[in-house]
């Protein structure tokens, strides 16, 4: 068996809606999105690696939901592994709501989390996912004047705090440089669809050199 840094370990996956994608949340089902085909590929590349992967994302999530989930969806879950997208509500329900969350909160939220399992949780491995909007919906692109600042902290956290940063963000726009539709990858510019959701499992992999 080739030993990587999944072998043996507890691999969770935590942020909103993106990542739970309507999992069934009665059994231990990772959803059809990202985690799933991430823990698929895994498991046909390295088979008998022990590798248990778990999905505890939330839909509607902000940064401020994953400290009040902490003790029971970061603590009680005893990740090895543990990968964060999270953003993209922060910035949707200043919009649709009218209840914004500054890049300063959200900076101070995601710092305070990732503070937290440095310190209760500090053999695991932590990867930092950067919150994205596909430019599918041009009524979404005024969302960039909010969203920017939240990548950018998010950049800056990843520094600090981060064994593994993603950037989905300017991935996904190089993709879309590259000649791929947004349309392809997401219907509304922030739930990816099955293509969107391939291409995050498929940076998610490259990056721990597991593809």
């Amino acid at each position: 068996m080739i030993s990587n840094v999944f072998t043996q370990k507890r691999v969770l996956f935590q942020g909103d809606s993106i990542t739970d994608c309507d999992r069934d949340r009665t059994t231990n089902d990772l959803g059809p999105g990202y985690p799933a085909k991430v823990a698929e590929v895994y498991r046909c590349l390295y088979p008998g690696s022990g590798a248990q992967f778990i999905n505890r994302g939330v839909s509607g999530n902000r940064s401020r939901d994953l400290l009040a989930r902490y003790e029971e969806d970061f603590l009680a879950v005893k990740p090895d592994f543990i990968s964060i997208l999270i953003g993209i509500n922060d910035t949707w329900r200043g919009y649709d709501s009218a209840d914004p969350t500054s890049a300063e909160a959200y900076e101070k939220n995601y710092r305070t989390l990732l503070e937290w399992l440095r310190r209760d949780l500090p053999q695991a491995k932590l990867m930092v996912i950067e919150p994205f909007l596909i430019p599918t919906d041009p009524q979404k692109d005024c969302w960039h004047e909010d969203l920017d600042p939240k990548i950018q902290a998010a950049r800056r956290l990843a520094r600090e705090y981060a064994d593994y940063f993603l950037p989905m963000d300017g991935l996904f726009q190089r993709m879309i440089v590259k000649g791929a539709g947004p349309q392809e990858l997401s219907a509304d510019g922030v739930h990816p669809t099955e293509a969107g959701h391939a291409a995050i499992a498929a940076e998610y992999l490259r990056l721990l050199g597991l593809i």
